[in-house]
């Protein structure tokens, strides 16, 4: 990721105000530039498979992290991970903070109270908010919205808007022309390459 926002940066005219700006703000971002990058090398050395120009802020992650698969250009906020069955997120999914991804939960009615495991799917172009929760074995679909807060207990189709606990479709449907890439929106990023890239 460094390596290619110093190739791709914005390069005004050396020694102008907008030079100094430029590099004022990339020193300003520098230090947390480099904590997204470890964050997201420090997952791929643990077996997490991530896409190219992906950013994980702080995740608190249980169970495998080679259950862990995402995609290219995806944000993943201060989220927690509970990794006993394979999470499967998308390309260009924003999950902001506060989100809960569960994989297993406990059978109630098992006298033994067996743990069960399902996997989780998240669709590309998804946008998980704040505080969300995903239980086992649900799908959010392409370009999905699961409102701040809403608790996903059963699968959400593509370009769907779902809120409330238990989650529910709400009319109408999100764009189906979605073209913009989370990452673009961090501080770093904009320092280094200008506006968002397209």
């Amino acid at each position: 990721m460094i390596y290619y926002l110093w190739r791709h940066r914005f390069r005004p005219r050396v020694g102008s105000a907008l030079w100094f700006r430029e590099w004022g703000k990339r020193g300003l971002t520098l230090v947390p530039l480099v904590r997204f990058a470890w964050r997201t090398q420090a997952l791929k050395r643990a077996g997490a498979r991530v896409g190219f120009g992906t950013v994980f802020s702080e995740v608190t992650a249980a169970g495998k992290l080679s259950f862990l698969q995402v995609g290219q250009e995806s944000f993943i906020g201060r989220v927690t991970l509970q990794l006993h069955a394979s999470v499967e997120i998308g390309s260009r999914v924003c999950i902001n903070d506060g989100v809960q991804i569960l994989t297993a939960s406990h059978e109630v009615r098992d006298p033994a109270w067996r743990q069960i495991a399902k996997s989780i799917r998240v669709g590309d172009y998804a946008w998980i908010a704040t505080g969300a929760i995903l239980l086992p074995g649900v799908t959010v679909g392409r370009g999905a919205v699961i409102g701040a807060g809403s608790v996903v207990n059963k699968d959400i189709p593509d370009h769907a808007v779902a809120v409330g606990n238990p989650a529910k479709v709400r009319e109408g449907i999100r764009s189906r022309e979605l073209h913009y890439r989370p990452t673009t929106f961090l501080a770093f990023q904009a320092a280094w390459l200008g506006s968002p890239i397209p």
